[in-house]
């Protein structure tokens, strides 16, 4: 039987992402102490003379995270967000009370339609978002206030009454064909 090496078809899916910080310790602690990561590498940068951590909360993946020494005090963050996903409204909730111990500012709750989320600045200014899926989808940007105050079953049902009288609303599932019908179509340049 002939073997063929066959290359699989392009396909760059985002992996991690870093930040440039003030204080190197603060911010680990702010990322590990609410995010469950933890350092695993810190060295000075080769083409980077400035000290760098890679941080992670995955054992199949090195860093997920890395923050970078040399921020200036007066440089203001570049940051536009960073985002990481949970699974419940509870997992909200417990990563509001951990990111306000450990230093966070200007929280906010924000229901997107298709993402219910928190959101607030780490240490050193940079927006971290907080969010989980919903299984409907509105066109964004959308957003509605947050109540993660009310129980469950009032976030859920309050988030279904809104995206049901949006005109863009549809299950996520059926989004999620349309956007394989597309990106298809982009490959095959008919579109």
């Amino acid at each position: 039987m002939e073997s063929r090496n066959v290359n699989p078809p392009y396909t760059a899916n985002l992996a991690h992402c870093g930040i440039f910080c003030r204080d190197l310790e603060v911010m680990k602690a702010f990322y590990t102490g609410v995010f469950d990561m933890q350092e695993t590498d810190r060295g000075e940068g080769v083409t980077f003379r400035f000290e760098i951590v890679f941080l992670s909360g995955r054992g199949d993946q090195h860093h997920q995270l890395v923050l970078a020494g040399g921020r200036g005090e007066d440089a203001p963050s570049t940051v536009m967000q960073l985002s990481f996903k949970v699974q419940t409204i509870d997992h909200l909730r417990e990563a509001r009370r951990r990111a306000l111990a450990l230093g966070a500012s200007k929280m906010r709750g924000l229901n997107h339609g298709n993402a219910i989320s928190i959101y607030c600045m780490d240490p050193e200014d940079n927006t971290v978002e907080v969010y989980l899926d919903t299984p409907w989808y509105v066109s964004q940007p959308h957003g509605d206030p947050l109540d993660l105050d009310l129980d469950d079953e009032a976030i859920w049902a309050q988030t279904e009454r809104v995206v049901r009288s949006d005109p863009s609303f549809m299950p996520v599932s059926e989004w999620a064909a349309q956007f394989a019908e597309r990106r298809a179509a982009l490959k095959a340049g008919t579109a």
